[in-house]
């Protein structure tokens, strides 16, 4: 029985390792796939990886995405219209072409047209461009029409770049009445390396901490979805002091 699955044995557990390495799930699961042999592997795979099937929805995505990107690209060479610049923008924000995102959106934002989505989608552009005074401004301009915009997302957003240009009293402020009605660990992230950074130690493993707590309470597919923020949020923990 061992020799008929051996080969198949050995491809299960690579796979399983792979994943493993990409995703980083609860570390026992290492020792699972390792000493359980092709059984551990197959329960990994099923239990972990399977579930992670609906990640890569986006993945697929990607296609038909590029084909509408091409089929706006011309389009907008006839029929410039607002609506196809700033349907092109979403899709480049999506496809992670920012440069091109930020391009169409200045074409969409204007005094005219007042609208908060483009101006928070190029905000989003700009923020990932690394030009953080001019998605401050955006993002200010996104909270001042609706503080509540995003679930708060974009409050926290602009909490985070007024820190990081330097404009720590305000951020420290907006911080504060964030994380007070938002539970995104984005926002909570944000807030803890802002507070460690301020040398506010204590603080900053609080909010950590939080992030690390929803774990026990999160349903299966929310918990693989804010993978990425506990990792960080543990990985802040390591690194802050463990007294005042």
């Amino acid at each position: 029985m061992f020799g008929l699955f051996y080969p198949y044995g050995m491809v299960l557990q690579a796979l399983a390792i792979l994943h493993f390495a990409r995703r980083r799930p609860d570390n026992y699961w290492l020792f699972i796939i390792l000493m359980g042999g092709w059984v551990g592997a197959a329960a990994y795979l099923l239990i972990e990886a399977v579930p992670d099937v609906g990640l890569l929805r986006t993945t697929f995505q990607a296609f038909p995405r590029r084909k509408r990107i091409h089929q706006l690209e011309v389009a907008v060479l006839d029929n410039p219209s607002v609506g196809n610049y700033e349907e092109l923008g979403d899709l480049y924000l999506e496809d992670k072409q920012y440069t091109k995102a930020r391009e169409c959106f200045d074409r969409v934002i204007s005094p005219r047209n007042d609208a908060v989505d483009p101006l928070y989608r190029r905000g989003l552009a700009l923020l990932a461009l690394g030009d953080l005074p001019a998605a401050a401004a955006d993002f200010e301009g996104v909270v001042r029409r609706d503080p509540k915009y995003d679930y708060h997302r974009a409050a926290g957003l602009l909490a985070d770049t007024l820190a990081k240009t330097g404009q720590r009293e305000r951020a420290a402020e907006l911080f504060a009445e964030v994380t007070q009605v938002s539970t995104l660990s984005e926002t909570q992230y944000n807030y803890a390396c802002f507070l460690a950074a301020q040398s506010r130690a204590s603080e900053a493993r609080e909010w950590a901490q939080r992030i690390l707590n929803k774990k026990a309470t999160m349903p299966s597919y929310l918990r693989r979805r804010e993978r990425s923020w506990f990792r960080a949020a543990a990985a802040l923990l390591k690194r802050l002091p463990k007294s005042a």
